[in-house]
């Protein structure tokens, strides 16, 4: 019985080898390519949204996470990092919370396909409470006038700008800076706008004014006298 069972196995084992080899070919060919799965694993941009109104993000998460994503042969290809994306929504994040999970339904991707890992699966940040302040404006003011004429007096307007950043960032002895006003051409008195440079790059204006207007009065300097000669009597 041994000997028949083995006979029946090894003989001509070749051709049943082939032979099971094509059959399982057979049935692969007749599998409908929607029911045949393949995996990928994306580098995608992890995008924060929905950040509180009254609130910075001082220190960012990662910049992008990874992603192994499931799908179907016929669309696994058309998958890519131009249309899978993570989105993180902070509407109801708080300053005391620094660790975010991340979960699948956070990732948009395809029709069809399915996250099966996200790497890392939490990320860190860190948010602070907004704050305003009222800085002064210091104009620039670069060059020398010309010989025989001196600057009399500087105006500003506004003086003051309010800005706003994370409270940490935020310093009333801080001021605002222009943009380089030259007078080294000037003859007479002039008035000019300037942009406006913000002391950290944290910070950024309150209000929809981002130039100031400044005044240079200009003098011509009058020769020094020349001293009176006593005449001899």
């Amino acid at each position: 019985m041994k000997k028949f069972i083995r006979n029946l196995l090894f003989r001509n084992w070749e051709i049943k080898l082939l032979s099971l080899l094509l059959a399982f070919l057979l049935w692969l060919s007749l599998i409908p390519e929607e029911k045949i799965f393949s995996e990928k694993t994306l580098t995608i941009p992890l995008e924060s949204r929905n950040i509180p109104p009254d609130m910075e993000l001082v220190e960012k998460p990662e910049a992008t996470v990874d992603v192994t994503i499931r799908a179907p042969n016929r669309l696994i290809n058309e998958i890519s990092s131009a249309n899978v994306y993570a989105k993180l929504n902070l509407e109801k994040a708080t300053i005391f919370q620094q660790e975010y999970p991340l979960n699948e339904t956070m990732i948009s991707i395809p029709a069809g396909a399915e996250v099966v890992r996200i790497t890392p699966n939490k990320v860190k940040l860190k948010l602070e409470r907004t704050r305003e302040t009222w800085l002064d404006i210091v104009p620039n003011i670069i060059g020398q006038v010309k010989e025989g004429y001196s600057v009399a007096k500087i105006e500003i307007l506004p003086v003051r700008i309010l800005v706003k950043g994370p409270e940490s960032k935020v310093r009333e002895k801080d001021k605002v800076t222009t943009s380089p006003v030259n007078v080294s051409e000037l003859e007479q008195s002039t008035e000019l706008e300037a942009d406006l440079i913000l002391p950290k790059p944290d910070l950024r204006l309150a209000t929809p004014i981002s130039k100031v207007r400044i005044r240079i009065f200009v003098q011509e300097e009058k020769p020094p006298a020349k001293p009176e000669v006593k005449k001899k009597k």
